[in-house]
Order: structure tokens, then sequence, then C-alpha cells
């Protein structure tokens, strides 16, 4: 009995999936006949597309919530380098602005050594410069062992910039024209006078209010025309003669209106200094 009722049951099985079989087969070739879907499979597709639309809407979220994140961070990412490329090339163009800088001031130091030719000289560079004494002294970075001595002019750019006053054996400290000290910076100068002459004088100071150098004890009356060149004097030893220093800005009484006063635009840059020529004697002065 058993036995029978399983045989049964394998026929009722094998029929259903015959039937199944057919449905299906009959199904598809009713679709591609009438290019259709069947009564009632629309509908259950839409209800299908619905289910899978809800079902997927948190997944379809988080996946945009997440790419919204990385690209959120990918943008920052990319800002951040574009923000180091940007302080990179200002770095870049202040580094160049600078080379540029000393390139030009290297070009007019050469120039001005062509002129120096009857002159041995000495080529150095401002180490130091303290902030409470701008105007007065800086350091060079050649010294005794160059052949630099107490004394010597220093030429900046385009003139005469001051004196050594110190001679270390690797270094040397430089007094400006600009200084202070009213006792040790003195150059004797000359101008050309109307008549053809030279006025010879000594400078003995600096005007901060006109920034000019003053020049007083002048030997002549002659007429001083504003515009001319004023050079050292070579008179007292201290400096070689013929170094160019300013040109004649204005001629007025000094302060006890007895004698005159030759007031001097200054040619080189007394305050950005990086290279400086010192002249040590006139070439073929062994003394």
């Amino acid at each position: 009995m058993k036995k029978f009722n399983s045989s049964r049951n394998i026929i009722i099985a094998l029929t259903i999936i015959i039937l199944v079989v057919l449905l299906i087969s009959f199904t598809a070739m009713q679709r591609d006949n009438k290019k259709e879907s069947l009564p009632g499979q629309s509908q259950v597709n839409g209800v299908v597309a619905t289910i899978d639309n809800i079902v997927k809407a948190p997944f379809r979220g988080i996946e945009n919530m997440v790419k919204s994140v990385n690209n959120l961070f990918n943008t920052y990412s990319e800002n951040d380098e574009l923000k180091k490329k940007i302080d990179h090339n200002a770095s870049l163009q202040a580094e160049v602005e600078v080379l540029k800088s000393e390139n030009e001031k290297l070009k007019k130091q050469l120039d001005l050594n062509e002129t120096l030719i009857n002159y041995d000289v000495v080529n150095a560079s401002v180490v130091n410069r303290s902030p409470d004494s701008w105007q007065d002294v800086l350091i060079i970075n050649k010294g005794k062992k160059d052949g630099i001595d107490v004394n010597m002019a220093v030429m900046g750019d385009k003139g005469l910039i001051g004196r050594v006053i110190i001679a270390e054996e690797n270094s040397a400290k430089v007094e400006l024209l600009t200084s202070i000290n009213q006792t040790t910076n003195h150059f004797p100068v000359m101008i050309p006078g109307d008549k053809g002459d030279m006025v010879y004088g000594l400078m003995d100071g600096y005007n901060n209010k006109t920034h000019t150098l003053v020049v007083s004890q002048l030997t002549s009356t002659d007429k001083i025309e504003v515009g001319s060149k004023v050079t050292t004097s070579g008179l007292g030893n201290n400096s070689p003669k013929g170094l160019l220093v300013g040109e004649v800005k204005e001629v007025k009484k000094n302060k006890t209106g007895l004698t005159n006063e030759v007031l001097i635009t200054p040619l080189a840059d007394m305050y950005d200094v990086s290279q400086v020529t010192v002249v040590k004697r006139s070439a073929g002065n062994n003394e």
C-alpha cells in the first residue's frame, strides 16, 4: 500500500512539473507572438518593480551619500593640493624677485668696479647689520687676510658709503656716511667751481631731515652749481682721490650765517646694501 502511494506521488509530481514547463513555454510563445504581456502580467510586474524600488531606495540613498562624502573628501584634498601649489608658487615668485634684485645689485657693483680700474679693490658681502645701528654700521665678510685695513673707503652700488673702522682677520666693520658719529667719519671732498677750479671741503655730517651729506669748511667762495658731482679729494691720506660721493643738492649758509655749506645727495643706497667694494689703495701704490 505504501509502495503504491509513493509511486502515485511521484507521478503527480512529474505531472505538475510537466504542466509548469508547458505553461511557461506557452506563455513565452504567446508573448513572442503577440509582442505584449499576458493579462495580469503587467500588473504583477508593476507590483514587483514598486516593491524593488522600495527595497532598494535606502541602499541607493546610502550609496549616493557615500559618493557625496567621497566627492567631498576628494574636493578637499584637491583644494589642499591647490593651496600648497599656490603657496609654493608665491614662495618661488618671492625668491625670484630677491634673486633679480641681487643680480641687479651685482651688475651695478660690476659697473662700479669698471670705474675703479686705477685702484686695488676687494669685493665683499654684508653679513650683519644690527637694527639698533642700521644707519651707522654694517659688517662685511672680508678682513685683514684679504688686505683690508682701518680707514679704507667702502663703495656701494653707485658711490661712496663709508669707511672701515675695525678690521678683523676674516671680517670688518664699516661705518656709514649716515652715521650719527660726528667725530670719525669725515671725508675730504672736492666740487667743481664756476671758475673751473676745484672747491675743497670736509664732509662732516648727515642731515636726517633732508637725507643729505653736509660739506663745510669750503676753501673757496666760487659759485657751486646744483647737480655738480662731488668726489673724494684724497687729502688727509684717509681715502683715495676721485671716488664718487654724490651730487650737489643745495648751497646755503651754515648755522652761524657766516660761511656756506653744501648739501649733497648720496648716489649710493645707504639702506639696502648687500654687496660692497672696499678700495684698498691706488693701483701700483704699495704704501
